[in-house]
C-alpha cells in the first residue's frame, strides 16, 4: 500500500482531557469513518500513538493461577501434552483445566462448531477466572475471527471486516482493569502455541524464568523499507523519549537487527524477519511483525508468529485474515511496553495494547511477568530444575 506523508503534531498539544476524549473517538472508529484519505488515516494513526504515549500506568498486580483457565483439545495429542505440562508447571487449580473436543486438522472452524464448544467452556469456567490459555496450533480461526478473540469476546461478526474497515473495539484496550471479565465481560485468551512438545516446554519454561526477573533489557523498534508495513513507525520517537529511563530503546532503520542478546521488546513491520538465529531474547520477551498473515498457524506465505517463539521470544501476535495496515489491529508498542514494565502479565499487557483485536491471534506464555513485584508473588511460579537446561 502506498502511504502519503504525515502531518506534524506535537504530543505536548494534548492535555489529559483531550487525550481521554481522542482515545474514545479512536476506540470506536469515529475518526476512521470521518476521514477517507491515506493522509488522514496516517494522521489518525499518529494521534493513536500519541494517546498511548501520554498514558500513565501505575504498578499493576498481575493475574495469578486462580484467574487463568486452561483449555485443552482432547482430539489433539500435542494439545494434551502441552496442557498437562502447563497445568503442572504453573500449578493451576484442577477446576481451571477444561477439556474440549475440536477438529485439530483444520485451521478454520465454523462459528456453529465453535459456539457449541464455547457454551460448554463458559459453563465450566470458575467464576474467578479472568482469562483463557489454549493449548493448540489448529484451529487458529473461527470463520472471520481469530480463535483467541472468539474465546475472549465470543464469536460475533462485528469483530470482522470485509476489506479495509474498522471492527468493533476491545473494551479492555488501554484499561487499568485487572479483572476484565468482571469489568467488561471478556476473558482475554492466548494460545500456548508450538509445533512440537519440546518447543512448548521451552516456551513455558521461559515464561516461568521471566517471573520477577526485572532484567536490564532493550527495546528495538525497526523501520524497514516496506512503507505499507511501517504504520507503527510514527510512534517510535515518542516511545524512545518516554521509556529510555526505564529500558534501553533503539530505533533501527533496516531489514532487522542482528547480534543483539538483550531483547525484551522487538517491533517491526515486514513479511519476513531476517537474522532470527543471530539474536537472543530475554525470558518474557515480546516480539511481533506487522504483516497480513503472520497469525496463520502453523504455515503461512509470510513468516508465522511461531518463528518468534521458536527463536526464543515468549509472546507474539499476528493476524489470521487480511487486516490492511491499520495500526489499531496490531499491538501498540507504547502500551505493551508501558503495561509490561508496570508489572502486568504478558496476556494483560498485550491485550491492553490492541484496539481492534478481532482478526488477530495472541500466542505465548500468558502468565510471564518479568517486571512484577515479588510482594505479589503467587503459586504460579514453580522451580524449573532441569527442564530449561
Amino acid at each position: 500500500m502506498n502511504m502519503t506523508p504525515l502531518p506534524t503534531i506535537k504530543d505536548s498539544l494534548l492535555g489529559n482531557d483531550r487525550v481521554r476524549g481522542m482515545r474514545n473517538y479512536i476506540l470506536w472508529g469515529k475518526l476512521w469513518g470521518a476521514f477517507g484519505s491515506d493522509q488522514s488515516r496516517r494522521f489518525q494513526a499518529l494521534l493513536f500513538f500519541i494517546i498511548a504515549a501520554s498514558t500513565s500506568v501505575a504498578a499493576n498486580a498481575a493475574f495469578n493461577a486462580d484467574q487463568l483457565a486452561l483449555v485443552i483439545n482432547d482430539s489433539d495429542p500435542i494439545s494434551i501434552e502441552i496442557g498437562e505440562y502447563y497445568a503442572e508447571r504453573r500449578k493451576l487449580p484442577a477446576n481451571n483445566v477444561i477439556h474440549v473436543d475440536l477438529p485439530h486438522d483444520k485451521p478454520v472452524i465454523s462459528s456453529g462448531t465453535f459456539n457449541r464448544v464455547f457454551e460448554e467452556v463458559k459453563k465450566r469456567t470458575p467464576a474467578a477466572v479472568q482469562a483463557y490459555a489454549l493449548t493448540w496450533v489448529s484451529p487458529y480461526r473461527v470463520d472471520c475471527m481469530s480463535i483467541t478473540s472468539a474465546f475472549a469476546m465470543g464469536y460475533a461478526r462485528r469483530y470482522c471486516a470485509q476489506g479495509c474497515r474498522a471492527t468493533a473495539p476491545n473494551p479492555y484496550f488501554n484499561s487499568s482493569s485487572q479483572q476484565p471479565f468482571d469489568d467488561f465481560g471478556i476473558r482475554p485468551a492466548m494460545v500456548v502455541a508450538a509445533r512440537t512438545i519440546e518447543n512448548a516446554r521451552s516456551l513455558i519454561d521461559r515464561g516461568i524464568h521471566a517471573d520477577y526477573s526485572k532484567p536490564a533489557a532493550s527495546a528495538y523498534l525497526v523501520t524497514t523499507a516496506d512503507k505499507a508495513r511501517n504504520s507503527r513507525s510514527p510512534s517510535f520517537a515518542l516511545i524512545k523519549r518516554r521509556f529510555s529511563s526505564r529500558v534501553r530503546v533503539s530505533i533501527v532503520q533496516g531489514a532487522g537487527i542482528r547480534d543483539k542478546f538483550d531483547i525484551m521488546f522487538y517491533f517491526i513491520g515486514a513479511k519476513h524477519v531476517p537474522h532470527l538465529d543471530s539474536i537472543g531474547f530475554l525470558p518474557g520477551a515480546i516480539a511481533d511483525h506487522l504483516t497480513s498473515a503472520g497469525g496463520r498457524l502453523p504455515r503461512s506465505n509470510q513468516m508465522s508468529v511461531l518463528r518468534w517463539l521458536e527463536a526464543g521470544a515468549t509472546g507474539s501476535y499476528g493476524t489470521v485474515v487480511e487486516p490492511c495496515n491499520f495500526p489499531q489491529k496490531f499491538p501498540d508498542p507504547a502500551l505493551a511496553i508501558e503495561n509490561y514494565l508496570a508489572g502486568d502479565t504478558l496476556i494483560e499487557a498485550y491485550w491492553k495494547s490492541v484496539v481492534w483485536p478481532g482478526q488477530g491471534i495472541f500466542v505465548g506464555e500468558p502468565l510471564a511477568r518479568p517486571y512484577a513485584n515479588q510482594d505479589v508473588r503467587d503459586s504460579t511460579t514453580a522451580p524449573v530444575g532441569n527442564n530449561n537446561e
